[in-house]
């Protein structure tokens, strides 16, 4: 079967590469965001996707838009109906991060079949693995499916299931899917393929959305319940990194687990308990086990703690906020 690949970030990258191992497909060409400013020197850097091309010697574009009335709107629609009557029957698409226009929809037989990271149609959107572990979801997954008109809206091809943990963070959650939702990618274009694929429709019932996280989505409310700030925080985790304010210095709050302990805190209140470093929610307690101080590296709590003699001697002393008003 002979497809393209569309694609722009690392988890994209180690999906390419899968198929570019599996001899029931072959990569024809491959279309990716236009090389980004990366690092303190702010050069020009190729998208991962588009390193593993150019490793492979496969043709690359990089079309920064696919809209019609654009010049590198116009080159794609020539390149990709080419394409297709060379014999290729279906893109695939991994976190390409460009709209494909209703008109190339339809370019090649199979269309465009994008692997998401949600079991469909719940978490629809641009971030569904954060958006799942923020809900308290016990099981996620993947999705490959037709893409169409609307959001991730298109008749789902094949599904896969990933159970969430109580210490998964969004870079975990990622990296399992990413390794399962290859697999689940290349057999659903062999199906297609070989007609034993049967796209069924989306219900109507179950439909939830994931936007698309701000850094003051990552901001820790201190009055939630403390199930709910360990979930968010680990939402965040890696980026972009759940955060409060000590003073006037903003730290970035790695994991947090809870904590059965008898202290009675107040929301966002710190305390130690033994080397433990605790802080109270608007329910609960929780322990810091990894925090970043502002220009520092996340390290553990406990020996951030060591060296804050001064705080510790200054009691009480809060987190902030400590309530939804006090958000960002």
């Amino acid at each position: 079967m002979k497809i393209i690949f569309a694609g722009t970030p690392e988890p994209a990258a180690v999906s390419l590469e899968y198929l570019l191992a599996d001899d029931r497909l072959e990569v024809v060409a491959v279309v990716t965001q236009p090389d980004a400013k990366r690092g303190r020197g702010r050069t020009l850097h190729p998208s991962k996707v588009a390193e593993v091309a150019q490793q492979h010697g496969i043709p690359t574009y990089k079309w920064p838009t696919l809209a019609r009335d654009s010049e590198s709107g116009v080159e794609a629609r020539q390149i990709l109906s080419d394409l297709a009557h060379t014999g290729v029957t279906a893109a695939a698409v991994v976190a390409y991060g460009n709209l494909i226009p209703a008109d190339l929809l339809d370019v090649f037989d199979h269309g465009w079949i994008n692997l998401h990271f949600s079991v469909l149609p719940r978490w629809r959107g641009a971030a569904p693995v954060q958006a799942a572990i923020a809900a308290g979801d016990e099981v996620t997954g993947a999705s490959t499916f037709r893409i169409e008109k609307g959001l991730d809206t298109g008749p789902v091809i094949a599904t896969s299931e990933e159970p969430i943990g109580l210490e998964d963070t969004t870079d975990d959650l990622l990296t399992r899917l990413t390794y399962s939702g290859r697999v689940l990618l290349a057999d659903s274009l062999v199906s297609l393929s070989d007609a034993t694929a049967q796209p069924t429709p989306q219900p109507v019932e179950g439909v939830t959305h994931a936007a698309k996280i701000r850094s003051a989505d990552a901001q820790i409310q201190w009055n939630d319940p403390a199930r709910v700030i360990q979930r968010v925080a680990r939402a965040h985790t890696p980026a972009p990194g759940a955060w409060t304010m000590l003073g006037d210095k903003r730290y970035k709050i790695g994991m947090m687990l809870p904590h059965a302990g008898s202290e009675q805190l107040a929301a966002g209140q710190l305390a130690l308990s033994g080397n433990a470093v605790i802080v109270g929610t608007g329910e609960g307690s929780l322990e810091i086990t990894r925090i970043q101080p502002p220009g520092k590296k996340m390290m553990a709590a406990q020996d951030w703690a060591r060296g804050q003699r001064e705080l510790w001697n200054s009691d009480p002393h809060f987190l902030s906020p400590q309530n939804d008003e006090q958000g960002v």
